[in-house]
């Protein structure tokens, strides 16, 4: 069943850039957007998606492109007086005593900060669910509250999704800001290594996989916030984006996947909507070929070990910064299941990250000649919640969790940008979405091909339904 707070208020169903230049205008005030985001949330309490409330009415706005426009920050990213507690149990809420450099490059462009978003502990995992034991309610899917709504920047998606906020921060390690942008209908564009700035420590990683971005409703939103973010911190090594203002007309080559890194087919749903994308862009007079993804099977295992070095690299930093107000204790089943892999297998981190640090190369062989490739995002449509919950046998639910999330990580660990777009809705009621993947630093490319996409086949979209409204999904 779908529910959205898509109402006649400030809000309206405006972009981030709408209700920009309304603020610019004096159409409406910053104060009046947030009351009215604010009382969104309230209404969708029940997709428990917002971590912290934060907003403070008497703090100064900012300028910048997006002042005035409401949005919530993910809650692995520090913000001065609100608390981050990475999606567990485990932490206190303690406020945070600075802003850190990803939140800072955020709120510069003039958003108004109403709180933290949820997500999965650490991070860790593709969908927004904790252990029974943790209290913690899982996040919804507006589009079907009894489906998962991806994961890590989850909250985020539910949100942006559901119309509280037209633009949420997030990040992706492993596909945090794609997979959820697929499971709510959404642009999720995860940009180029170095590209934003990131959070303290992630650049002195042996891989870095994490990239900072924002879930949105439109091409353009993205494309300048992109801009925007670029100008207030240009990235060094990187030749620079400028704005993407709308597609140029360029005829581009698409390699088309329908198979993940093990030769193995997706979901019919899921398949149909990639092949529906393919003629998509056929029919604007692209070059459309099949092609198989020819990357070592061995770099499935290679992430998993290095995913599980990170979990207890966090651990650690967690209790080397936060004392007493973090409870090792209280980490959830998925986390402790991942440190105990670390322990059995540590042995086997180096020659992992050896060939991990050979996946730039593996990358831009496989782009080859094409200009994109165009692939799913998920191998199945969204889960049930309690599918990926994460108090459940480890073994099993790390063997799910990798055939599901078949096609985000390569990006993460080539560095490579890629995006996540919107299109049609499958017959299980659940917008369908496809992933583009571009060369390293060519942002540029891939937003062109998401602007022509958009102007073909407009998204999905929550919006028009009436407050409350809940028709039963197709099944």
């Amino acid at each position: 069943m779908r529910t959205h707070a898509f109402t006649d208020d400030a809000l309206g169903e405006s972009d981030a850039l709408g209700l920009a230049e309304a603020v610019r205008t004096g159409a409406v005030h910053p104060r009046e957007l947030a009351r009215a985001a604010l009382a969104r949330a309230d209404t969708l309490a029940g997709l428990q998606a917002v971590a912290y409330d934060g907003y403070d009415e008497a703090a100064p706005a900012a300028g910048g492109l997006f002042a005035g426009v409401p949005t919530y920050v993910k809650d692995n990213t520090d913000v001065a007086g609100m608390p981050t507690r990475y999606g567990s149990a485990a932490f206190a809420d303690r406020p945070s005593r600075r802003t850190s450099a990803p939140a800072r490059q955020l709120l510069a462009q003039g958003f108004t900060p109403l709180g933290k978003s949820t997500m999965p502990e650490f991070g860790l995992t593709a969908s927004t669910e904790y252990a029974s034991a943790s209290g913690i309610p899982a996040t919804r899917n507006p589009w079907d509250p009894e489906r998962s709504v991806g994961g890590s920047s989850g909250g985020a998606a539910a949100l942006v999704a559901a119309g509280v906020v037209p633009l949420a921060h997030g990040n992706d390690g492993g596909g945090s800001l794609r997979i959820p942008a697929a499971c709510a209908g959404l642009v999720g564009l995860k940009p180029s290594r170095g590209r934003m700035q990131d959070a303290p420590g992630t650049r002195q990683l042996p891989v870095n996989l994490v990239t900072e971005g924002v879930l949105t409703r439109t091409v353009r939103d993205t494309a300048h916030y992109l801009a925007a973010a670029e100008s207030y911190s240009p990235a060094a090594g990187l030749a620079p984006i400028g704005l993407v203002r709308g597609p140029s007309g360029r005829r581009l080559r698409i390699g088309l996947v329908v198979r993940d890194v093990r030769g193995r087919d997706v979901d019919p749903q899921v398949r149909a909507v990639v092949e529906s994308a393919a003629q998509v862009f056929a029919g604007a007079g692209h070059t459309v070929e099949p092609v198989d993804l020819q990357i070592d099977p061995r770099l499935i295992e290679d992430f998993t070990l290095y995913w599980a070095a990170l979990a207890g690299a966090l651990v650690a930093a967690s209790k080397a910064t936060h004392g007493r107000d973090f409870r090792p204790a209280d980490l959830d089943p998925f986390t402790t299941g991942l440190l105990g892999l670390l322990k059995r297998s540590s042995w086997r981190v180096g020659p992992a990250v050896a060939r991990l640090r050979n996946t730039p190369r593996i990358y831009a062989e496989q782009l080859g000649t094409y200009d994109l490739l165009l692939s799913p995002v998920l191998s199945t449509p969204p889960p049930l919640l309690g599918e990926y919950r994460p108090d459940q046998p480890f073994d099993e639910l790390l063997a799910r969790l990798v055939d599901y999330v078949g096609f985000t990580p390569v990006n993460n660990l080539s560095g490579a940008p890629a995006v996540s777009l919107p299109h049609t809705e499958m017959p299980c009621g659940l917008p369908g979405s496809v992933q583009l993947w571009g060369g390293f630093g060519d942002e540029a490319t891939l937003l062109d091909a998401a602007y022509q996409f958009e102007a073909l086949a407009p998204f999905p979209t929550l919006a028009g339904v009436p407050v409350g409204a809940r028709p039963e999904a197709r099944t």
